[in-house]
């Protein structure tokens, strides 16, 4: 096994923006393979569970609302829905100690579950909602779910987004108590994604644990359910009836799904992880003053990574690593 840390660098993997996610799986067999999907019945989440589902696995979706859950599912073979909502620290831990208590391990945590630009929100004991539920509730989900990622040598798959480009850490004001930005808010849970990636994989890695972190692409979602429609018709996103202006612009659902599928199955990642991805291939770092694509330094320095480990462990009260 290659231990050594990748390359922020494309390796050609020979899919695109336009490839969809049964493309990056066609010739995968992933009968016998649990698979856990976050937010796995609407949007990208919904495409990657069909898409896993359709290559043989076994998928298990954790949902804020379940019965939602079931009726967008309905006719899925071999998925199960559990509640589950990552604002929530005692509803991670409830739902992680049932799965665990099945006994079975995971080969694929996909946390693609997320809120983005919400009005200001507190969850908890007054955190910013956008961090908590984007991050802090994913980063105690993995944690509490060790015992099962572990023996199946999973990859796990953290949804960011080109959003990150936004915002670093605020390390001052990391529940932006002083002046609330949406925007810049989710910026800071995307990068939270991308160093928690860097992270556990630099500790998870020699116990055969890889981790990568993505940007789907732009795709028109519930994700957007908190913009005001003037808004997405002002950044030039929909016209006043509400279709895309751009629609080359856009993925579709199943095309945004592919790089989280393709991170979580590849072979061509074998032996790699703690990489932000998109389109299909690892991304190069993005060049200063760019916006459109690439990773952003901030969002992959390990010293960051670290630091934000330290305070998630602290403030969720869980670290499977900490007696290691």
């Amino acid at each position: 096994m290659n231990n050594s840390s990748t390359a922020q660098h494309r390796i050609g993997s020979g899919f695109g923006a336009r490839s969809t996610a049964d493309d990056v799986l066609h010739g995968i067999d992933l009968t016998g393979r649990v698979a856990l999907v976050t937010g796995g019945y609407s949007g990208l989440g919904l495409e990657t569970t069909r898409a896993l589902v359709k290559a043989g696995a076994q998928v298990v979706v954790p949902a804020r609302r379940p019965d939602s859950a079931r009726e967008a599912l309905d006719g899925l073979p071999r998925v199960e829905v559990s509640g589950l909502d990552l604002g929530d620290l005692e509803s991670v831990r409830v739902f992680a100690d049932g799965f665990l208590a099945s006994g079975r391990t995971l080969d694929i945590v996909i946390g693609n579950a997320g809120i983005m630009a919400c009005p200001e929100t507190r969850v908890g004991p007054g955190w910013e909602a956008q961090f908590a539920t984007n991050h802090l509730g994913h980063f105690a989900l993995v944690n509490r779910l060790w015992p099962a990622i572990e023996p199946g040598g999973a990859r796990v798959v953290s949804v960011s987004s080109r959003g990150h480009h936004a915002s670093g850490i605020r390390w001052d004001d990391i529940h932006w108590e002083r002046g609330y930005d949406k925007w810049e808010a989710y910026g800071q849970a995307k990068t939270a994604n991308v160093l928690f990636a860097v992270h556990l994989d630099r500790l998870a890695r020699d116990r055969g644990v890889r981790a990568f972190s993505l940007h789907p692409g732009g795709i028109l979602t519930p994700l957007q359910r908190h913009l005001p429609r003037q808004e997405m018709v002002d950044r030039g996103w929909i016209d006043e009836q509400g279709a895309p202006l751009n629609p080359e612009g856009f993925k579709t659902p199943q095309q945004g799904a592919a790089t989280q599928v393709w991170a979580a199955t590849s072979p061509r990642l074998d032996g790699m992880g703690g990489v932000y991805l998109e389109d299909c291939d690892i991304a190069e770092p993005a060049p200063d003053g760019e916006e459109r694509t690439g990773v952003k330094d901030w969002a992959v320095d390990p010293g960051q990574a670290a630091r934000l480990w330290e305070l998630s462990a602290r403030l969720t009260g869980v670290d499977a690593f900490a007696a290691r």
